[in-house]
């Protein structure tokens, strides 16, 4: 093995559970903006990501005032999120990397653990995996059938459930079990 984090010097193990803690951060901040915007079922997502045009050009060119009249039940009813085609590419112009190197962040973890290189692989396949199906949902999701929205849901099932089991092991690992010389 090029390094064990079980032997790690203690400012690299520090250094592992200071990003395992700020990806966890920012995971729980992402499935609450996913529960804000398209929640967790497959009609959800696919009303935020079949739904109908967004009706305000990004970014806005103009600003229009309307007045209609409102019944006060339609102030109960929930707003559905939409998504549109320039949305979606700029989403996943900037998130598809960006989920890249956090694959990559937590695979370097993985390969510091000490896990059979089967389930290592196995791993680092999971991470990598499910951002590719988290964005393929989408898109398919878009342009295909609404049905793809589950591939949406099992890709972020799968980043936060590999993140979880990354984290989990990682710290049982560097600080929780004897180093064997």
């Amino acid at each position: 093995m090029l390094y064990d984090l079980r032997h790690a010097d203690a400012r690299i193990k520090w250094l592992v559970t200071c990003l395992l803690a700020t990806l966890g951060l920012s995971y729980v901040f992402g499935a609450l903006m996913v529960s804000l915007y398209a929640g967790f079922t497959p009609r959800g997502v696919a009303a935020t990501y079949r739904g109908r045009e967004m009706s305000m050009p990004m970014p806005p060119e103009t600003t229009m005032v309307l007045e209609h009249p409102m019944a006060m039940a339609e102030f109960a009813k929930p707003e559905t999120h939409t998504v549109d085609t320039n949305l979606l590419i700029q989403d996943t112009h900037v998130h598809v990397p960006m989920y890249g190197m956090i694959a990559a962040a937590l695979s370097l973890v993985v390969v510091g653990l000490s896990l059979e290189r089967r389930r290592a692989f196995g791993l680092i396949t999971v991470l990598f995996a499910a951002l590719w199906l988290d964005f393929a949902g989408m898109w398919l999701t878009k342009f295909a059938s609404a049905r793809f929205a589950i591939v949406t849901l099992v890709g972020g099932w799968a980043m936060g459930l590999g993140y979880v089991v990354v984290a989990a092991l990682a710290v049982q690992q560097m600080w929780f079990s004897r180093a064997r010389s």
